[in-house]
Parts: structure tokens; C-alpha cells; sequence
């Protein structure tokens, strides 16, 4: 199993490019979102890879991120959503209003990529709608936060409690996790959350 391809970008077009690695060329399938951060032909070059096996074939998807991975990952978990349609749905979105789209059930955002037809995009709600939620806590919640995914989780679920709506809680919570250090539990960020919220 391919797990990172480490060389020289030896060609590259929008869909798929070539990575020398060591006189071996390795064609690697890209969306978009990687395709605008790669560097010229010839300059070195790290790229994800998930390594896709089926009875008669092998092939490559490229990811210049960790977080467009696991984007692609979970998108591929859906019925009906192959690795080439998951390609598809992240050329069609950023990632962050593909996750936004699926947490807030917006249906006719999804249906806009080429595609996904209304059964696709709502099988997506149906099947992604948690794990994206916590994908956005973690992955959208301020750099540098020593909170731990789990205390942001209880945090949020507080705050719902107190009647807040949920992608609300999520954004103070995530902000909020900045102002506290690693050893403060569950009621010190609520009470930063909420202080956020009430201003």
C-alpha cells in the first residue's frame, strides 16, 4: 500500500500528472485543489496518496493535504460515490464549503457539482452529516488550540443544552479553544464560548 509518493513532478495536467520517483514514473489522479498548489514540472514534489485496488485494476489519487484526504475518504464511504466522483466533488467545492454544505444539509449547494444528482447529495446529509461535524471541529478549530477534539465535543453539546444552535457552539467553541490552555476542562471553555457568543 502507497501511502506517499516522494520526487521529481515530472508532468502534470488538470486531471492527473506524473511523479518520478527514483526512474519510476507513477501516474497519480489530482482534484483541482491540488492541481492549483502543485509546483512546476521538475521541482520536487510530496504528494498523499490512497493507493485504490479493485479485481483487474490499481490506481493512484494524489493529495496535497491531509485534511483533503480525509475529505476524500469519507466522501468515498457513500454509496454511488466512487474515488472518481469523490474527485469530482472536491474539484467542484473547496473543501471547507463542501464540509459546511453537508453539516447545514444544504442540499442544492451539493447538487451544483457536477455529478451529484439529488439521490447522491442526499445520501451524502444522510451519511456524512456526523462525521463532518466533528471533521469541522477538528480540523477548523484555531491553530495552535491545546484542546483535546473530545473536550470541544462536550463543550458544544453544553452549549446546545443552553439552547444555542449547534453551528454556532461550534464556532465559539472553536475560537474559544485559543484562549485556554491544555490542562482547562469542559465548563472553562464553555464559559469562554459563551462569553464569545454573548458579545
Amino acid at each position: 500500500m502507497i501511502a506517499y509518493l516522494h520526487g521529481s513532478l515530472a508532468l502534470k495536467s488538470a486531471e492527473r500528472i506524473i511523479i518520478d520517483v527514483h526512474n519510476i514514473g507513477y501516474e497519480v489522479e489530482i482534484s483541482s485543489q491540488t492541481y492549483q498548489q502543485l509546483p512546476a514540472e521538475g521541482k520536487d514534489l510530496k504528494l498523499l496518496i490512497y493507493h485504490h485496488f479493485t479485481d483487474n485494476d490499481q490506481r493512484l489519487f494524489g493529495f496535497f493535504t491531509k485534511d483533503e484526504k480525509k475529505l476524500f475518504e469519507l466522501l468515498i464511504t457513500v454509496k454511488g460515490v466512487g474515488p472518481k466522483l469523490g474527485l469530482t466533488i472536491l474539484s467542484g467545492l473547496p473543501a471547507g464549503q463542501i464540509i459546511e454544505a453537508i453539516v447545514q444539509g444544504d442540499k442544492s449547494a451539493l447538487t451544483q457539482i457536477t455529478g451529484i444528482g439529488k439521490k447522491t447529495a442526499q445520501r451524502m446529509l444522510l451519511e456524512l452529516k456526523d462525521k463532518m461535524e466533528a471533521m469541522a471541529l477538528d480540523s477548523v478549530s484555531t491553530s495552535g488550540s491545546a484542546v483535546s477534539s473530545s473536550v470541544k465535543e462536550e463543550a458544544v453539546s453544553a452549549l446546545q443544552s443552553l439552547g444555542i444552535k449547534k453551528q454556532a457552539a461550534q464556532k465559539a467553541v472553536q475560537t474559544a479553544g485559543a484562549d485556554i490552555s491544555e490542562t482547562d476542562g469542559v465548563e472553562q471553555l464553555v464559559k469562554k464560548a459563551l462569553s464569545r457568543i454573548n458579545k
